[in-house]
């Protein structure tokens, strides 16, 4: 019997695609160590998939953690500018809001902490508060009792940035107990994200590793990880790909149709992703009257629940297919939506069997390079754009598209005019980002993107 344990924290259903669906629980075994998954979310990991879980009962977070962990952010975002003079980090704030009196009271508190706290003096203040606060819930007393039955020698947290895992890590670091976690997202660094602090930080490439060092310098060098991330792996695998002719028969596609795949984005980060994708209909319905054979394969964000694009859809049914990825909802009285295991397949069909992608700053750009297919991004204002609507001209400010070897690594369209002429050059292959899209998909995500399970699985086992 194996003395080596790793109870593998998810606060919520992030971690399902990277580390669950993965061979992650299967290669661990291999190495003789015990994977049980701390499972905060409400996706039944035991019931679906077999394997061992331990449940984060209901205890919530402090009630004023919430409102402490927004002032550390808008505070660490204030400290950024300042340090690196440049004012991009200010845009990373979301809205405060003042629709209730409750809303307005934590809003209030916020402000207060970000007008009297922004310095590191006062940052520092703010997180321990935030440690304070959480030793002091049900929650940590529970994951505490959880602990010290279990006796993992590490707890790996599936990412960096929720709230819910702070009392389950400190619990283990109470405890004597190795902690780590991994940076979810290729733009979570430079966005003030990082709420836990952990003896180990897993990143995508060297450049999340350069990051990390440079906005955090509490962490030392030798804590951070470089593994690259397993979302992509499933573009690997050539088992997944379906025939053209099954693909097809599945979703009511033509065999015959060429198809551009619109990835569609959340209602914060392009607030009017519907009228992009009228336009691009409209662009595809003119080519088509000159004798091409076009479709559009519309693949909703799993988080947008708005009906926003029904009415494009339904005024298009010659044009657009819609092919909603496979989530599920779980949960009895709080419900959450959740991946299932097959929209991995899904995801990989439709980048291989469409010619491209189009969309408003995506990452599906490396879902799609993986395959060899070029990606357009959309880069001019809607006329529906008006005060209080988010402009998606922003997003390309990020510090994230920085990483960019050349504006070339995306086919940017700045126009709706040109549109049409964009999409017919890249379907007759006259223009493609693919060869520069390619290298900054490595810069991204490092080097060997296939075997980013592998290298998880030696480090934690070399760990512990």
């Amino acid at each position: 019997m194996t003395n080596k344990k790793i109870l593998f924290l998810l606060p919520d259903g992030g971690g399902l695609r990277n580390f669950v669906y993965s061979d992650f629980y299967k290669k661990l075994q291999q190495k003789e160590v015990e994977v049980s998954y701390w499972n905060g979310s409400c996706f039944p990991i035991n019931e679906k998939l077999f394997r061992k879980e331990i449940k984060i009962e209901k205890a919530t977070t402090h009630s004023l953690t919430s409102i402490l962990s927004r002032a550390r952010k808008r505070i660490e975002l204030n400290l950024f500018t300042k340090e690196f003079k440049d004012h991009v980090y200010q845009m990373y704030k979301f809205p405060l809001t003042y629709n209730n009196f409750g809303n307005t009271l934590k809003s209030v508190m916020v402000n207060i902490l970000e007008t009297f706290c922004s310095n590191k003096k006062g940052l520092n203040f703010v997180k321990n508060q935030i440690v304070k606060l959480e030793r002091s819930t049900q929650r940590y007393t529970d994951c505490k009792s959880q602990l010290e039955a279990y006796k993992p020698n590490l707890v790996f947290c599936s990412n960096q940035r929720n709230t819910q895992a702070l009392a389950p890590l400190l619990a283990a670091k109470d405890l004597g107990i190795k902690t780590a976690c991994f940076i979810q997202s290729w733009d979570n660094v430079p966005k003030a994200m990082l709420v836990l602090e952990t003896d180990y930080y897993y990143v995508w490439s060297n450049l999340m590793k350069e990051e990390l060092l440079k906005y955090y310098s509490f962490i030392d060098e030798n804590q951070v990880i470089v593994t690259g991330t397993p979302q992509f792996e499933p573009h690997y695998d050539d088992n997944l790909i379906e025939s053209r002719a099954d693909f097809c028969k599945s979703y009511g596609l033509d065999t015959n149709k060429k198809y551009i795949c619109y990835s569609g984005d959340d209602e914060t980060t392009s607030p009017l992703d519907q009228y992009y994708l009228e336009d691009l209909a409209n662009a595809v319905r003119s080519l088509n009257n000159k004798g091409n054979n076009i479709g559009i394969i519309f693949r909703r964000c799993p988080v947008d629940f708005s009906n926003r694009f029904d009415e494009i859809i339904n005024n298009n049914k010659d044009i657009i297919v819609s092919i909603d990825p496979i989530w599920k909802e779980y949960g009895n009285t709080t419900k959450a939506r959740y991946p299932e295991n097959e929209d991995y397949k899904l995801l990989s069909n439709i980048c291989h069997h469409s010619e491209m992608v189009t969309n408003v700053c995506s990452s599906t750009v490396f879902d799609f390079v993986i395959h060899k297919k070029p990606c357009v991004y959309y880069n001019y204002e809607q006329p529906q754009l008006k005060k209080g609507i988010r402009d998606i001209g922003q997003n390309y400010d990020y510090i994230h598209f920085r990483s960019m070897p050349s504006k070339e690594a995306v086919i940017f369209c700045e126009s709706k005019e040109s549109l049409e002429k964009i999409v017919e050059n890249t379907l007759l292959n006259k223009v493609s980002n693919v060869k520069i899209g390619t290298e900054w998909y490595h810069i991204i995500v490092g080097n060997e993107p296939s075997k980013s399970t592998e290298c998880f699985v030696n480090s934690l086992s070399q760990i512990i």
